[in-house]
C-alpha cells in the first residue's frame, strides 16, 4: 500500500545521520532577561532516532560527529540514555576554539510572545565531516532498515550535504528505506551559499530518497517548487500542499511518500494540530487537534518518528499518518526536544482517546 519495500529485520531498525547540538531553553523568560536555563540534547536527526527508541522501542543508531571535551561528554550521556547507539567520527578539542558541539538557544515564548531561535555552531565538528568518514559497509552489516536525514545538517557545510548524498547511495545499495526531512532553515543556508545552493543541494541528496518530509514552504524553499496562486484560507487546508505534490514527484521522481504537519500559531501556548500525506498516489488526511503547547521544539520530529514507526511496523498508510500525528502532538506537551511518552499513550491519541486521568 505504502509502496515501500521495508527489510523485515535487520540489526538496526533506524539509522539517523546528522549534528548532535545541545539546547539551552530558560523557558518562557527571554535570553536576555535569563538567568538559568534547561540543556536539552537535540539535533534535528537524533530527535527522530531518539523518539523511535525511547517511544517506539525500534533499534536505533545515529552516526555522528563528537568532539572531546565536557560538552561532547553530556550530549554522548543523553544519546546514550535515549537508547540511541553512536556511531561517532571523534575530534579532539583545543580547549579554546573548538571543534566545538553546536548550541542552540531558544525560549519557549508565552501568549502573543512568540519563541525566539538563535545559534552558535562556529567552528562546529559536525561542519567538519565529509564522505568516507563512516564505514556505511560496517555499520550496515547486520543490517538496516531504515535510513535518515535532513535539511539542518546538510545545510551546514558543501561536506556534509556531500556525506547525505554518500549515505543515502549506499543505504539504497543495500535495500533499507531512505528518508529525508527537509527542516529547512533560511538562517543557515545563507551561511551556506543561498537559495540555489540549497536547491542543487538537495536535489543531489532526493536522488535516492523513499520518504520526504516537509510544509508547503520546505517545499517552495527546498525544492524550488513555484507556490499556489492563491494564499490558503488556512494553514490548516490540506489542498495548497496536496496541489504541490505533482510538481514535487515530477521533479523529484525516487519519492514514493511526502508527508507533513499543519499548525495553526493562535498563541505560543496554543496551536491547532493537523497532518497530511501523499503516500503512492494516494491522499491521507486527519482530524484537527487543538494543542495546549508546553514546548513546540521537536515536534515535527516527533511526527516523523511516529509516521516512521508505523511503516516499519506494517501499519497501513492511514493509521502510519495517524501514530505521527499523535506523537508528534503529545511531544509538545513535554519541555525539551525529544520524546516522554509511551508507545500506549500515542495509540491511544491516534484512535480517538482524550487527556481523562488514567488510573
Amino acid at each position: 500500500m505504502s509502496g515501500l519495500k521495508i527489510n523485515k529485520d535487520g540489526a538496526v531498525d533506524f539509522l539517523s545521520l546528522g549534528a548532535l547540538v545541545h539546547r539551552l531553553d530558560p523557558g518562557i523568560i527571554p535570553f536576555r532577561k535569563a538567568k538559568r536555563c534547561e540543556i536539552h540534547v537535540s539535533g534535528g536527526e537524533f530527535n527522530v532516532a531518539a523518539d523511535l527508541s525511547d517511544c517506539f522501542g525500534m533499534k536505533t543508531a545515529i552516526a555522528s560527529a563528537m568532539s572531546d571535551y565536557p560538552i561532547g561528554d553530556l550530549i554522548a550521556e543523553g544519546v546514550r540514555a535515549m537508547g540511541v547507539k553512536p556511531f561517532y567520527k571523534h575530534f579532539k578539542h583545543d580547549g579554546v576554539t573548538g571543534p566545538n558541539m553546536a548550541t542552540v538557544y531558544s525560549d519557549r515564548g508565552c501568549g502573543v510572545r512568540g519563541p525566539v531561535v538563535f545559534y552558535n555552531r562556529a567552528n562546529e565538528a559536525a561542519a567538519q565531516l565529509k564522505p568516507g568518514d563512516f564505514d556505511w559497509k560496517m555499520i550496515f552489516a547486520g543490517g538496516v532498515r531504515w535510513v535518515h536525514s535532513g535539511g539542518i545538517f546538510a545545510a551546514l557545510s558543501p561536506t556534509t550535504a556531500e556525506l547525505t548524498a554518500e549515505m543515502m547511495r549506499e543505504a539504497k545499495a543495500v535495500g533499507a528505506v531512505t528518508s529525508f526531512d527537509l527542516n529547512f532553515r533560511e538562517k543557515l543556508w545563507k551561511i551556506s551559499g543561498g537559495a540555489e545552493t540549497a536547491v542543487a543541494t538537495i536535489a543531489k541528496i532526493l536522488e535516492n530518497v523513499d520518504v520526504l518530509v516537509g510544509n508547503e514552504e520546505d517545499l517552495q524553499k527546498g525544492l524550488d517548487i513555484p507556490g499556489p496562486e492563491v494564499a490558503a484560507k488556512s494553514k490548516l487546508d490540506p489542498s495548497i500542499f496536496l496541489n504541490m505534490i505533482d510538481r514535487v514527484i515530477k521533479k523529484h521522481p525516487a519519492v514514493k511518500v511526502v508527508a507533513t504537519t499543519l499548525r495553526e500559531v493562535h498563541s505560543a501556548n496554543r496551536h491547532s494540530w493537523g497532518a497530511v500525506a501523499w503516500i503512492n498516489g494516494k491522499t491521507y488526511t486527519v482530524p484537527t487537534a487543538e494543542l495546549e503547547v508546553t514546548d513546540r521544539v521537536g515536534g515535527g520530529d516527533g511526527f516523523a518518528a511516529g509516521l516512521i514507526y508505523g511503516f516499519l511496523a506494517g501499519e497501513s498508510p492511514e493509521q502510519a499518518l495517524k501514530l505521527g500525528w499523535a506523537h508528534g502532538a503529545l511531544l509538545t506537551t513535554f519541555p525539551g526536544d525529544t520524546t516522554m511518552a509511551t508507545i500506549e499513550q500515542v495509540r491511544a491519541f491516534a484512535n480517538g482517546g482524550s487527556a481523562r486521568i488514567q488510573r
